[in-house]
């Protein structure tokens, strides 16, 4: 029998706020935080310095805003930006490094997502006026477009410490950051240490129905403020929603390990798919699946859309699959069972 309603496994950011969640929401104090008076905004900003073990935070309406104003606020007019070339600043935020604050993205390959301190040393700019100031280095962790793997921590301190000693600033992408700390056990201060600037978003794996935060010292956070103003990022009495973000970080950390495990057991399916393969390794809430062999992404989400599995094109050959805590391990389950039986029909071209 199928799956009563469709399993919706296109992203974390379509789960819906629990019922607490809700009652939260609706009954926190809120001020005006334009003049630093909603009391909930300033509760997450301290709860999220203090996990991140940087000086302040600033919530902001979205991840895209959050690593922009991280990006601006570290560099200059003209400054280039190195990042892994499949770095979520470079494909998903349309183009707004370039279009807000006129800098220049510098994709360098990296194994899942990692870029090696060699390949970045070699990618750095030369002092000469004939070229673009290198004023970042960017890494994401989780990695979103590679599968949600996780950056060692190791590697990001030889990162960290290779842009110290070339006077390079260095920002980290922690969209999914929560992730990495569940699966790994490493501390979130830890990972965010070897950044200058952080961003962690509440509306992927957490739940929240909106936001995002930055951090780092008390003098970037306010340059930050200032630029947040800039971009139309500055709100009123949003602790209505900063509130989700509470509860989020209050609740649904720990139950991460829920979605790395339905991922796991997705994972054991797919690959039940003659033609099918993974090529990153699955080590949280993404499973990202080459389909080139058995009809291309846009068909193979077609077909599964049409009999109750939603999923997501991650290019003309991948799909991407994300668990969730809208999506039990019941679902995912029923989910494989249907990938299982209906692409291997596909790619022999027969009617199911």
């Amino acid at each position: 029998m199928p799956y009563p309603t469709p399993i919706d496994l296109r992203s974390d950011t379509v789960t819906r706020p629990s019922d607490a969640m809700r009652r939260a929401m609706a009954d926190a104090p809120v001020g005006d935080d334009v003049y630093r008076e909603d009391p909930t905004i300033d509760k997450l900003q301290e709860m999220v310095a203090d996990m991140l073990g940087k000086e302040a935070a600033l919530y902001v309406p979205s991840g895209t805003m959050s690593n922009q104003l991280c990006l601006r606020t570290l560099t200059h007019m003209g400054d280039e930006v190195i990042c892994h070339e499949d770095a979520h600043i470079l494909h998903y935020e349309g183009g707004s490094a370039a279009a807000l604050s006129a800098l220049q993205l510098r994709p360098v390959a990296g194994d899942h997502g990692i870029l090696s301190p060699d390949a970045v040393d070699a990618t750095i700019r030369p002092n000469s006026e004939h070229f673009a100031h290198t004023g970042a280095v960017e890494m994401e962790n989780t990695h979103n477009r590679c599968g949600g793997t996780i950056w060692p921590l190791e590697d990001m301190r030889k990162i960290s410490a290779l842009a110290k000693e070339r006077g390079i600033k260095v920002h980290l992408d922690g969209a999914r950051l929560w992730n990495a700390h569940v699966a790994t056990g490493v501390p979130l201060a830890d990972y965010a240490a070897t950044a200058d600037s952080v961003s962690v978003c509440f509306s992927k794996g957490l739940g929240a129905p909106v936001g995002s935060c930055l951090a780092g010292s008390f003098e970037f956070v306010e340059r930050a403020r200032c630029n947040r103003k800039r971009f139309g990022g500055a709100m009123r009495q949003a602790g209505i929603i900063a509130a989700g973000a509470v509860y989020a970080v209050e609740h649904n950390i720990g139950r991460l390990a829920e979605d790395h495990a339905n991922a796991a057991t997705l994972a054991s399916y797919l690959l039940q798919v003659p033609g099918l393969s993974i090529h990153h390794p699955v080590q949280t809430n993404i499973v990202i699946a080459d389909v080139g062999a058995i009809g291309g992404a846009e068909q193979v989400m077609e077909t599964l859309r049409e009999h109750g599995v939603l999923c997501g094109v991650a290019s003309p050959t991948r799909v991407r699959f994300v668990t969730h805590l809208d999506v039990s391990a019941e679902a995912v389950k029923a989910a494989g069972e249907i990938i299982a039986r209906v692409l291997p029909v596909r790619a022999l071209g027969t009617p199911d």
